[in-house]
C-alpha cells in the first residue's frame, strides 16, 4: 500500500457505530470508487455517530495525519436535528466549495424531489478534499459520478496526487457534446 492512495471514507450514523446497523453507506462509497478510480489506492475509513466534535476529529485525523488528499463522507447531510455533517464539515474547512453541493441536488432532483432537502457539501483542508455524500448508496454512487471530474483536477490544484480514473467509466459523466 506504500504506492497507493489513500482515501477516507467516513460514514457518519448513529445507529451503525451502535451496532445495531449495518454500514451500507462506506462500502457504498468504496465500491463508487473501486469502479471510477484506475490508479491504486486504499480506504482509510471511520464509521462515527452523529455528533460534531466527533466527527470533526475524524476530518482532522484524515486529512492532518493519515494525509487524505480525498475524504468523503456519507450520512448527516439531512435536515433531521443529529444531522450535523456539513457543520462539521464547515468547520474543519478552510476553504468551502458549494459548486459541489449545488451540482449533487441537481443531480438527485432528477430522481426525488425531497432532495432540495439535502445539504452536501465540499470544503478543502490543506491538501484535503472533504465531499459530503447523502446516505443511500444508490445516491452515493449518483453524487460521486456528477462531482468525480472535479476531484482530480481540485486535488491537483492543491498539490496532491494525481488520481487516475478509468477512461470508459469516466466518459460517461461528460455532458453530451463536451
Amino acid at each position: 500500500m506504500a504506492d497507493s492512495t489513500p482515501i477516507g471514507v467516513v460514514t457518519v450514523s448513529d445507529r451503525a457505530s451502535r451496532g445495531e446497523y449495518e454500514d451500507k453507506g462506506g462500502p457504498g462509497i468504496e465500491a463508487a470508487l473501486a469502479r471510477i478510480l484506475a490508479s491504486p489506492w486504499h480506504p482509510v475509513r471511520r464509521l462515527v455517530p452523529d455528533e460534531q466534535p466527533l466527527i470533526e476529529a475524524a476530518l482532522r485525523e484524515l486529512a492532518d495525519v493519515e494525509n487524505c488528499p480525498l475524504i468523503v463522507t456519507t450520512g448527516g447531510t439531512g435536515p433531521a436535528l443529529r444531522d450535523v455533517t456539513p457543520e462539521a464539515t464547515e468547520a474543519v474547512c478552510e476553504r468551502i466549495l458549494p459548486g459541489f453541493g449545488e451540482l449533487m441536488r441537481a443531480v438527485s432532483l432528477r430522481a426525488v424531489p425531497t432532495a432540495i432537502l439535502s445539504r452536501q457539501m465540499a470544503g478543502t483542508r490543506g491538501r484535503s478534499l472533504i465531499v459530503n455524500l447523502p446516505g443511500k448508496p444508490s445516491a452515493i454512487a449518483e453524487c460521486l459520478d456528477a462531482v468525480f471530474p472535479a476531484i482530480p483536477y481540485c486535488i491537483d490544484l492543491m498539490g496532491g496526487p494525481r488520481l487516475e480514473t478509468d477512461p470508459a467509466v469516466c466518459a460517461a459523466f461528460r455532458p453530451k457534446g463536451a
